[in-house]
């Protein structure tokens, strides 16, 4: 296909493909003469999953660019490139913790060393989301509600399943770029999903609690 084709397939404008090519975030077609170049199959899949890392991720270029080549290069195992992705997108949505010196920060993280070791979770506390947990924690304790940590085990058994229901999803994908746009759509649009799902799983639960009756449009609203 020429490159308008691929503008209308993908719905990226053909100055931005050709900033992609500049860029080298995606391969320059096949020349067919001296002004045209013929696109494939491949170059509409890569444009899709940029524009997932772009527009669903948040990521910026530079980003992008080090997860396509942690795609492109085959000696990279599945398991480190959807690593690359997850991670990419954890940093770009994470608050910044606190540092060292404020309140809660050194319990806080200490409390998530102690639960990757209590679960036996093989994540390292450097990990994007490890830190973005003790910066929620110490938030926490900063706020006067360091208890809530007391939750922590609880939440972890009801992310457990989610997240083999979100791996089982990804290993329906065969290519290697839709295994990773799967991370990115399960992590951000799947986070939202399951942020909704809770809020509705407490307007039930608090109305169980105190008794009401009939649907209610929210917590403080039945």
């Amino acid at each position: 296909m020429r490159i308008g084709e691929l503008s209308r397939r993908s719905g990226v404008p053909v100055p931005t493909i050709k900033f992609y090519v500049r860029e080298g975030l995606l391969p320059a077609g096949e020349l067919t003469s001296p002004n045209q170049a013929r696109y494939g199959e491949g170059h509409e899949r890569r444009l899709r999953l940029i524009r997932a890392l772009l527009d669903v991720g948040g990521l910026p270029l530079s980003a992008i660019a080090e997860v396509l080549t942690s795609i492109d290069d085959p000696g990279q195992p599945v398991h480190e490139v959807l690593g690359v992705a997850a991670n990419r997108i954890t940093s770009a949505e994470a608050a910044e913790p606190g540092s060292a010196e404020e309140p809660g920060s050194a319990e806080a993280r200490e409390e998530v060393a102690a639960l990757l070791a209590r679960r036996g979770w093989r994540v390292s506390e450097d990990n994007p989301a490890a830190r973005s947990l003790a910066g929620v924690l110490a938030a926490l304790h900063r706020a006067g509600h360091g208890g809530f940590a007391e939750l922590l085990d609880v939440y972890a058994d009801a992310a457990e399943p989610v997240a083999h229901a979100d791996l089982d999803y990804v290993r329906r994908r065969v290519a290697r770029e839709d295994l990773v746009e799967s991370v990115v759509v399960g992590t951000v649009l799947g986070e939202a999903m399951f942020g909704a799902l809770r809020r509705l799983a407490h307007v039930e639960a608090s109305a169980r609690a105190y008794g009401e009756t009939g649907l209610a449009e929210g917590v403080g609203r039945p």
